[in-house]
């Protein structure tokens, strides 16, 4: 990991367009702005491990469940049939 010291208002480039900025430091927090192009999606950590958790359970999910709930809908769409 590269550990750089920024004092506020102070910036650092990834590649050739994505800055970091440096906007306040106080109480513990630092706050930081991120200028990007829009195809650079940015998350915080945490959401991003919370959508890479859902994702990977999705996956799991397969083709057995969808078969499954087809199978539920087409039962559920003959008990309704003869009303």
């Amino acid at each position: 990991m590269l550990v750089l010291t920024r004092k506020s208002g102070e910036s650092l480039y990834l590649g050739d367009d994505i800055i970091i900025t440096v906007v306040d430091v106080r109480k513990g927090q630092v706050k930081i702005g991120v200028s990007a192009p829009d195809s650079v999606k940015i998350f915080r950590k945490e959401l991003y491990e919370k959508i890479k958790r859902e994702n990977i359970e999705a996956a799991r999910i397969g083709n057995n469940s969808v078969a499954d709930l087809v199978k539920q809908l087409k039962k559920g769409e003959n008990n309704h049939s003869d009303e």
